[in-house]
């Protein structure tokens, strides 16, 4: 009978747990950037296209990729923020000692993502960003192009 090794802090398990969990945490957070920087690239390449057909309405075409990497960025985010929870939901239970084998198994977001959806929606890693972007399309639409 092979005997269990115990779950703590040092235990090879629990450390890979850790940095399972970690390494999703931080491909949610590149995922969000990579939101931001495809819709500025995007945007961006539809508006000079856009100045040189001279029709201003199509400046409003650039909304769409705004709007969609908008949401697509607000699941990303809400994403990481359940994988938070869910690790320090791991890491208490491993401190209190309540820690067992299944918990190793467990990387899945905590707090639903609808719930975490809609509270991403405020958050002001979000906001600022689209807003200006927003801002420089209806720009862009009323006073650059005749």
């Amino acid at each position: 009978m092979t005997e269990q090794q115990p779950l703590n802090e040092e235990s090879s398990a629990v450390q890979a747990h850790l940095t399972t969990m970690q390494g999703v945490i931080q491909r949610m957070a590149e995922n969000s950037r990579s939101c931001k920087v495809w819709c500025i690239t995007l945007v961006s390449a539809i508006l000079i296209l856009i100045t040189r057909t001279g029709e201003s309405w199509h400046a409003l075409i650039a909304l769409v990729p705004a709007v969609l990497f908008l949401v697509l960025d607000i699941y990303y985010l809400a994403l990481e923020r359940g994988f938070r929870r869910s690790y320090d939901a791991f890491v208490k239970k491993l401190h209190s000692g309540q820690l067992t084998s299944s918990d190793l198994y467990t990387v899945a977001p905590t707090g639903g993502i609808p719930k975490l959806f809609a509270r991403s929606k405020l958050s002001f890693s979000i906001w600022p960003f689209y807003l200006t972007l927003v801002v420089m399309i209806l720009i862009v639409w009323q006073f650059v192009i005749p």
